[in-house]
């Protein structure tokens, strides 16, 4: 029998301190909800907005992998392995943390706030090497279909994480009609709707609304306006 869990946009955890206004859907630094620690090996995904020129200062890290995907605007990142990037909307990066890293994260752009989603997954082991990862996605490989962002690794190419994880993204029209089938046996779905409206499984989801699903092996996907959807599988642990 499959399990859902429902986190509408509204219930997530909010903090606005002025220069960083950020949505929780799990508990995250004040925020705390013992019911939404985590979903299997997803431990957070933050909704960012930084204001024009602001950031985080250097900040550590370890056991744990690192996802940002930047929705507008682009974001400076600097870090303790000698990595000096830029990463833009239509990017993605990833930062295996393992025995320690220490990063900092800057709006780039002194005019425009910059959006960004960034994801933590529990890897399978700790204490592995820290290493970066970066990539420019191409839109129009996801327009109604599933785009894989994010795979297990390392035998991986692209954009890889020490988890038995997958991440894929779609740009869907209204009325696109899809489904998705799970990698491995056992393992549970977190649907995020960036934008727009879908109904998985039959439970409608609007922008920023979540849905878990897990003991099923499939999805069925109806777009209701068009979307940007996010799909992360990861092993419920």
């Amino acid at each position: 029998m499959k399990k859902t869990i429902l986190h509408k946009a509204n219930t997530r955890g909010h903090a606005n301190h002025g220069w960083l206004d950020a949505h929780h859907s799990f508990s995250f630094a004040n925020y705390y909800d013992p019911t939404r620690v985590h979903f299997g090996a997803l431990r957070v995904l933050n909704d960012d907005t930084i204001a024009p020129g602001m950031g985080f200062g250097r900040h550590p890290h370890d056991n744990m992998e690192i996802i940002t995907i930047p929705l507008e605007g682009a974001i400076e990142h600097q870090d303790s392995m000698g990595h000096k990037e830029v990463i833009h909307s239509g990017d993605i990066q990833v930062m295996s943390a393992g025995t320690g890293i220490a990063h900092s994260e800057y709006n780039a752009n002194k005019d425009k706030a910059l959006k960004l989603l960034q994801i933590w997954l529990i890897p399978r082991a700790d204490n592995v090497t820290p290493r970066y990862g970066q990539a420019t996605l191409r839109r129009e490989d996801r327009i109604n279909k599933l785009q894989e962002i994010v795979s297990p690794g390392p035998a991986a190419e692209g954009i890889w994480v020490h988890q038995d994880a997958w991440f894929h993204l779609g740009s869907l029209q209204k009325g696109f009609q899809t489904g998705y089938e799970f990698k491995k046996k056992g393992d549970g779905v977190y649907a995020f709707v960036i934008d727009g409206s879908v109904t998985i499984n039959g439970v409608s989801l609007n922008k920023r609304d979540a849905l878990g699903i897990s003991d099923t092996d499939k999805l069925t996907i109806t777009v209701d306006s068009d979307a940007e959807l996010l799909l992360i599988e990861v092993p419920m642990i």
